[in-house]
Parts: C-alpha cells; structure tokens; sequence
C-alpha cells in the first residue's frame, strides 16, 4: 500500500518507488481525515478534491478512497487486501507526527509496517544543525548550512506500475463551493505553472517578486502544499543566476519555517519569543469591529484592502501583501497575530502551517526573527515603493480606479465623492502615525 498524504504526484515519489520495487501490486490510499479537514477553507478543499481527481485518472481509477480516523481505516484496508507494508512519506508536523506513531502503532499488531520513506521538504527536518548540534533559530545560518547540506536529485515515475484492482472505495470528495478563482489543481498543471515561471519570469524574480502589480512570483504553493510538485524538481532546475538563487532562497524559508514548527511544536499557535506572550493586545467589541473591516478589505489603506480582497477571490495573496497586512493588524490594530493566522489558513488554498504560523510571527515580531517589533510597516510608503503606479490597488479596490497618480495611495487626499455611503470607499479606520506609536510604546512597556 502507498498512502498519499501531501505527495499527490506519481514522479519523484520516493515512497510510491519503494513500494513498486518491495511488490508485484500497489494499492494507492488517500484518507480522508476529518482532523484535517475541519480546520481547512473551501478554497484548499477544492484544490485537493481536483487534486485527487487527478490522481485518481493517472492511477487508472484505482485510487483508493476511505473517510475516517486514519488508525482505524489504514489498518483496515491493510488488513482487507493482506498488505505486508504501508509505505508513506514522513510527516514532520504536530498532528500528522502523533497520527503516524498511531497508524504504525495500529498495523504493528497486525504484523505490517509502516514505512516512512522521503518528505514534503527538500532537507528534512532535524537534518540541519549547527556547530553544537543544535537546531537553528535564525534563518540566515540556517540557510548557509541548508544550501551546503544540499539534496538528492528527483527521480522519474516508476516505469511500470500493476495497481491493485477490484478494492472498494468511497466516493471521490466532491469540490465544495467557493467563489474563489483558484488554480487548475493536479501534478501536471504544477508541471505547466512551473515551465512558465521558469521560462517567463525567473530571471526577473529578484527584482519582481515584490511587486503585486506585476506577475512576477512562481505561484507554484498550492502545488507544493500538496505535493503536486517536489521542492527537489524545483530546485534541480535552478542555475546561478540572481534571479533563480533569490528563487532558491525562497524554497529555503519553507524548509527552515518546517524545520522551526518540528523543534517547537507549540510555535503554531503561541509566540516562539517566551517574551512576546505578554505583549498588550487589544480585544473587546471595537477590535472585533476592526477585525472584520480588516477581513472585508475595508480598512481605509487600498494596499491593505486590496490585499485582503484578492485573498478573498483567489484564496491566495502576494508575500509582499503578505507582510504589509500582517504588520497592520498586530501594529496598526494591536490585534493579536493568531487571528489574522487562522483567517489566513480558512481563506489560503496554499495554507502549510508552518509557513503561515511564522511568516506571520515574522512580522508580528514573535518569531524567530532577531530584529523584532520596532518593524512596523508604513501601508502608504510601502504602497508607494512596491506599487507606484498602483496598478494592484485599482485591479482590487475599483472604487479608487479613477484616480489618478500617486494619490491613490492615500485616497483621502483625493475626490471627497469617493466616500460615503454604501459603496464609497471607506476613510482610514486609524491613523498610521499615531498607531505606531502605541505599539512602540506597548513594546517600550514589555522590554520595561
């Protein structure tokens, strides 16, 4: 048996290779797990359904279904078509560790194993260490040590595969509706979106990759949060130009952020910096109120609104979005970094825990980073440096399409009819100066 988890590939498989070598048959499971699941937005469910669809045609219809506790279902099927061997890829995240110690714990009293073979990461966590023999906390040593570590190279599909016929299955999961325009799902739309990006864009990726308003990133994520694609198939087509190694470096923060969540589990839904814990936030009605303006694209910062309304249409936001955000909830809001997180994680077809929980922690300043939370970021200057012309404000916020120049950045400076009423764009729910300040002086308090 090969149970697929987040590999939803059939080239460079390392688990599905072992388990065509060790047997004349292959039984291929997906679990659907409700664990999983529940925390999941429609907008990941539908990509892994159209995934798994996928999957099921390039298994010749074999694909194996089943729904329930992954303990209980595994060690059932195992039992059912007499496996001698599960083969999976290793799990290095909280849930999906302590699940796998279950499963094998479960089929060991049936005399299989499980065999854990490969994993979602180009270096696996824990295999990166420092001179002490310790696990990093900071990116930059991580990545020196991570690029010398190096990888193995990716291997093709196997060339011949017998699956297992006549095994019952559950229905395939039917997409949920969502409203989001989401990427085709699947392993060869991955292979089709990456030949683009390396073709078309890699060689500007330096310089581009922070501008919203140009299509200038890999949008590769959704494909590696399931395994679509490998990192080792990214990275095995990479040269030396600044451009492909900026690429690289990117590929490096998954690895590391994954590395981080595996030594400390905890980081997921508390800060890494003991410290922060005890930072000032606010809560109550007024920030529940801003929280949802935020969440609407009705902050009153087009870079920000416009950030939360493209995650809203396409389940998916520019990094550099990302982090503008980001800092505008935890210091222009002072609400706390796990909120913004878990609406993040419901919305993102590309939602991976560990990236999420630490790009967020990043810039909320409780993570791993060593320069923390005097980085606030300003939505006006950043608007201005990273979309001057403001291309990506008038494709999200069309209220403030007709300006024109540099003040659609700050729209208030503008036609005063663009506000009011239910459709006018709304003004600045905060002043950004004044902001800033509060959270530098709630910062001053904690280091006090």
């Amino acid at each position: 048996m090969v149970w697929f988890r987040r590999d939803l590939r059939l080239s460079d498989n390392p688990a599905l290779l072992e388990a065509v070598r060790a047997a004349d048959e292959v039984v291929p499971l997906f679990v659907l797990d409700e664990r999983l699941r529940k925390p999941s937005g429609p907008n990941r469910l539908a990509f892994l359904a159209g995934c798994l669809r996928e999957l099921h045609d390039a298994t010749d219809g074999h694909l194996v279904i089943r729904k329930g506790a992954p303990a209980t279902k595994v060690r059932a099927l195992a039992r059912e078509v007499e496996a001698t061997a599960v083969y999976c890829a290793e799990d290095f995240g909280p849930y999906g560790s302590k699940r796998d110690e279950e499963v094998a714990e479960a089929l060991e009293q049936d005399g299989c194993e499980l065999r854990r073979v490969g994993s979602p990461y180009a270096v696996p966590p824990g295999e990166v260490l420092n001179k002490s023999g310790d696990n990093f906390k900071v990116f930059t040593p991580y990545s020196r040590a991570w690029r010398a570590h190096g990888w193995e190279a990716p291997s093709d599909k196997p060339r011949s595969i017998t699956w297992a016929s006549g095994v019952a299955s559950d229905d395939l999961p039917a997409a949920p509706e969502t409203d989001a325009d989401l990427p085709a799902p699947g392993e060869q739309a991955g292979h089709r979106r990456l030949d683009a990006f390396l073709d078309g864009h890699i060689q500007d990726y330096a310089e581009e990759r922070n501008r919203p308003g140009e299509d200038g990133t890999s949008r590769l994520s959704p494909y590696l949060k399931w395994g679509c694609l490998h990192p080792r198939q990214l990275l095995d087509r990479l040269g030396k130009s600044k451009g492909e190694q900026t690429f690289m470096t990117e590929l490096c923060w998954r690895d590391f952020y994954a590395d981080v969540l595996f030594h400390r589990p905890d980081s997921a839904r508390r800060a890494f910096n003991p410290a922060m814990r005890k930072m000032k936030i606010d809560s109550g009605k007024r920030a529940d109120e801003r929280f949802t303006k935020w969440c609407d694209g009705r902050t009153g910062f087009p870079i920000v609104d416009a950030g939360m309304r493209q995650l809203r249409a396409e389940g998916w936001m520019h990094n550099r979005v990302r982090m503008i955000v980001a800092s505008f909830l935890v210091k222009d809001l002072h609400v706390d970094w796990t909120r913004g997180a878990a609406w993040f994680m419901h919305n993102l077809v590309d939602g991976d825990l560990a990236s999420n929980q630490h790009g967020w922690q990043w810039t909320a300043g409780t993570g791993t980073d060593p320069a923390p939370y005097f980085r606030v970021f300003n939505p006006v200057s950043q608007s201005k440096k990273f979309d001057p012309d403001g291309r990506y404000i008038r494709r999200w916020v069309p209220e403030l399409a007709k300006i024109e120049g540099a003040a659609i950045h700050e729209p208030w400076t503008a036609a005063q009819d663009l506000f009011g009423g239910p459709d006018g764009y709304p003004d600045p729910i905060v002043d950004h100066a004044a902001e800033r300040e509060e959270a530098l002086r709630r910062y001053g308090q904690l280091r006090s």
